[in-house]
């Protein structure tokens, strides 16, 4: 799974920290570096490279 939707879901409040976490297999103490990763913050249904269709 994306790391990405398990962060986003978290974001969310689908999942908890514990469960983000364990999905990621890292600990909850971990979970801090993760959250101010700059390429973990862009919304996962908007990929980069991605063209308008006037393009």
């Amino acid at each position: 799974m994306d790391k990405r939707k398990v962060i986003a879901a978290y974001r969310r409040g689908f999942i908890n920290v514990q469960e983000c976490a364990q999905i990621l297999g890292i600990d909850t103490s971990q979970m801090h570096g993760l959250m101010s990763d700059p390429n973990l913050n862009a919304d996962p249904q908007f990929k980069r490279g991605k063209q308008s269709a006037n393009g």
